[in-house]
């Protein structure tokens, strides 16, 4: 099954849809509610980074064989240093958003916590892409 979703910048209001989306889809297939749970926050934290960062971008999830496989691509800003990124509580996010309850700086962690393989590609000036999977 693969699903695909496109996230706006800046647009909380649609930020958890694909997590949402996910989440049903797993669970319509009999998926544990842990594993659930792990692909849902990973989902939502990279969701509201490309709502924050990246002005957006697009998702394709695929559910089979034994795993999800989640892969999130955006053309933003990149990412300049991956390691400090990875750090948990350092975080480029504007106070605005701060202000909003995002932006503490644990969503990269987060996702790498919640996932069995997790990837990310990045340059500065072209965006960045994360490859995340979960086995089932």
């Amino acid at each position: 099954m693969k699903l695909r979703f496109e996230v706006g910048g800046e647009d909380f209001s649609l930020a958890g849809r694909a997590s949402s989306e996910l989440k049903r889809a797993l669970s319509r297939l009999g998926v544990g509610p842990e594993l659930i749970r792990r692909a849902s926050i990973a989902m939502y934290e990279g969701e509201i980074n490309m709502a924050i960062h990246a002005g957006g971008g697009d998702i394709e999830a695929e559910i089979g064989e034994g795993r999800v496989v989640m892969v999130l691509r955006d053309e933003g800003p990149g990412i300049p240093d991956i390691g400090l990124a990875m750090t948990e509580g350092w975080s480029t996010a504007p106070d605005r958003y701060r202000e909003l309850g995002f932006g503490a700086g644990m969503g990269l962690p987060n996702m790498k916590r919640n996932c069995d393989e997790f990837e990310i590609e990045s340059a500065v000036g072209k965006g960045t892409t994360v490859r995340m999977v979960i086995n089932i």
